[in-house]
């Protein structure tokens, strides 16, 4: 298995070296950088006339070596990941981008973590119930959730959350983790409660598009393993239909499950990402969306370089269970049973 392990990983690190390539030249292809927002907030807001505020921003540009072409910075910020774990300086948070990822990285998986559960559970359950009780109305209201788990847009649900809470119960504190009496305050079971307030439609909205994943390869997974000649023996040696399906149709239908799990992560991350967008909260989405108005392209860099290793990780890990489940998969991998 280590061996197993091994060879995922080395072949993981050239998938990640070029994604990392391709997010640092898609996210300086657009004209302008961080200098062009010293300028325009130079002329807005400090008054300056244009060319004082230009050699403001050239100033600016030169000193945080936004001049010099675009290979020899994504040499530079690369060069300071590997070497010295440095992912380079914000220049909108003026701190370390790796503080700016510390805080809000955490929240953003946490809240993924906590959907990908739910999704989990949810969907497998509705998937087993729908199989089992197929073509009733049953299968027929657990498929028309799914059906619109699947096609409904996320930013979408969110919007009328957010309409329904601000202007039919007068919601007002929108865009934090916390109420203003839990500021700094230890945690309780009631700044337990508030946090949840706060959370649940970004944990509803992530977890009912995840669900509906789940669910469908679940019902249909199960169904054609309900149809093998394995089951039916089973059924015929006078096993009771619960302990068919729970021990031997459902572990065997869970497979594909399995496999899906190494793109699962960084799904829920961006479900959780556009949910939180559009609630202003303090997590990795409004992080990127922000840093890439003003062209701060270290921390948007960083960001989208992590939501690619959460993919190559979480494929990794689909991996191993895989190859926990079935030998085979070991073997061919480079393994040995």
């Amino acid at each position: 298995m280590l061996r197993f392990l091994l060879v995922r990983i080395a072949s993981a690190l050239p998938v990640l070296f070029v994604l990392s390539v391709v997010t640092f030249t898609i996210i300086q292809a657009p004209p302008g950088d961080y200098s062009d927002y010293i300028r325009s907030q130079a002329i807005n807001q400090g008054g300056a006339s244009f060319e004082e505020a230009d050699a403001q921003a050239q100033a600016y540009k030169i000193a945080n070596g936004l001049d010099k072409p675009l290979p020899l910075q994504y040499v530079n910020w690369i060069t300071g990941i590997v070497t010295r774990g440095d992912f380079g300086h914000s220049l909108f948070y003026n701190k370390p981008v790796s503080e700016v990822v510390g805080e809000r990285l955490p929240r953003t998986l946490a809240l993924a973590l906590v959907c990908h559960i739910l999704a989990s559970v949810i969907g497998i359950t509705f998937g087993i119930l729908a199989a089992t009780r197929q073509y009733t109305w049953v299968d027929t209201l657990l498929s028309g959730i799914s059906f619109l788990g699947m096609t409904v847009p996320r930013f979408l649900m969110a919007l009328i959350i957010v309409y329904i809470m601000v202007f039919h119960f007068n919601v007002s504190e929108i865009g934090s983790f916390q109420s203003a009496r839990y500021g700094g305050a230890p945690w309780s079971w009631g700044k337990f409660v508030d946090l949840l307030k706060h959370v649940w439609p970004v944990i509803a909205i992530a977890t009912f598009g995840g669900l509906a994943y789940n669910m469908r390869v679940m019902r249909g997974n199960l169904l054609d393993t309900l149809n093998a000649q394995y089951v039916e023996t089973a059924r015929a040696k006078g096993l009771s239909e619960r302990k068919v399906i729970m021990r031997h149709a459902v572990p065997n239908a869970l497979h594909p499950l399995v496999m899906y799990q190494g793109v699962v992560l960084p799904y829920m991350l961006t479900g959780e990402i556009e949910t939180a967008i559009i609630f202003a909260l303090p997590t990795v989405g409004p992080a990127i969306v922000g840093s890439m108005a003003v062209g701060d392209v270290y921390v948007t860099a960083t960001f989208m370089l992590v939501l690619s290793a959460t993919l190559i990780v979480g494929n990794i890990i689909a991996d191993l269970l895989l190859a926990a489940l079935d030998p085979r998969v070991r073997q061919m991998g480079g393994a040995t049973a």
